[in-house]
């Protein structure tokens, strides 16, 4: 817990945008815009990428803020900024991080109107939604949020590494219609996610305390699994789908689906889930007593919510992307 904690106040941090590879989308000269569209127009007879050099890209994207509103210079106080900006994002802002290596490509024309390309990469996808209630408790605490509920259901993180080898297919059915397709199988390396939690922290008046802290029906799960060899174990599937079509000569309509796939996760797994409720109301201290206090809160703790820790398998979906475009040609063609 605390390392997603970690992981996740860092990346929130973070609000960049890097040349990533949405730019190459519809670039008929460059064979790597087929991982965009497997259904674009090609007319070259094969192709051949450099080892590593051939396809880089890499976002890092962040909604609901700027780090500007943070760190500008201006007369407001560090924590009025950041209160300011915990007041203005929601549960569905987000951050995303994508990094892909081509490893190996290549293509080929099987005939006049389909050409074949396969190849190996490797990559990085992560995102996290901002868990609003978590920041507001941990900036302002609790005193000014009595019988406030605190949602622990806005705590979503995912983290995949995996090499995805494919092949796919591009043909012209039409002088129109160009349709296709590519089939892809996922090594997973690394998979770190915590999705559907449940649960909420609330505090109120307290009877034989000043305050009273409940934590009511939490049910919060981590599932990790690394593995450390390519076509270790962890594996899946997904297709990619795409089309062209030209409306006239000039206008041109594209769209794509990419990452409709998932994987299976079988070895090196360890989850962790909490499920239970506990109430709080603080420590009544004895004077002269030989009490272990703090262990006795620990164990109350352990007791109503257990960490159960298992290595079931699992299986986890691959962030699928939608592209759509519109192109019109001004000109003659040349």
């Amino acid at each position: 817990m605390r390392i997603i904690v970690l992981i996740f106040t860092f990346l929130i941090g973070l609000n960049s945008f890097a040349q990533n590879k949405q730019v190459l989308y519809d670039f008929a000269g460059l064979p790597q815009t087929l991982l965009l569209n497997p259904g674009l127009e090609t007319d070259y007879k094969f192709h051949i990428g450099l080892p590593l050099l051939s396809g880089f890209s890499s976002e890092i994207k962040s909604t609901g803020f700027s780090l500007s509103e943070i760190f500008s210079v201006n007369n407001n106080t560090i924590n009025d900024k950041i209160s300011a900006v915990l007041n203005k994002i929601d549960a569905n802002d987000y951050l995303k991080v994508n990094t892909q290596i081509e490893v190996f490509s290549a293509g080929f024309r099987f005939d006049k109107k389909t050409y074949v390309s396969f190849g190996f990469y490797q990559e990085l996808d992560a995102i996290g939604y901002a868990p609003v209630d978590a920041l507001t408790l941990i900036n302002e605490g609790n005193t000014s949020y009595l019988n406030k509920s605190f949602s622990i259901s806005e705590m979503i993180f995912k983290l995949d590494v995996l090499g995805v080898i494919h092949v796919g297919i591009s043909r012209k059915v039409s002088d129109k219609l160009t349709l296709g397709g590519r089939f892809k199988v996922y090594s997973s390396v690394l998979n770190l996610e915590t999705t559907n939690n449940s649960g909420t922290f609330t505090t109120r008046l307290g009877n034989n305390n000043m305050y009273t802290h409940y934590l009511d029906n939490v049910n919060l799960n981590v599932r990790t699994s690394i593995e450390n060899s390519l076509l270790g174990g962890n594996l899946g599937a997904g297709i990619d789908l795409g089309f062209t079509y030209h409306v006239t000569p000039q206008l041109q309509f594209s769209g794509s689906l990419i990452d409709f796939g998932f994987v299976q996760h079988t070895k090196n797994i360890k989850n962790n889930l909490i499920e239970g409720s506990f109430t709080f109301e603080g420590i009544e201290f004895e004077f002269d007593s030989n009490r272990n206090y703090w262990g006795e809160l620990d164990a109350a703790l352990k007791e109503q919510l257990p960490i159960v820790n298992n290595e079931d398998s699992y299986t986890s979906w691959r962030p699928a992307k939608l592209n759509v475009a519109i192109k019109h040609s001004f000109g003659e063609k040349r």
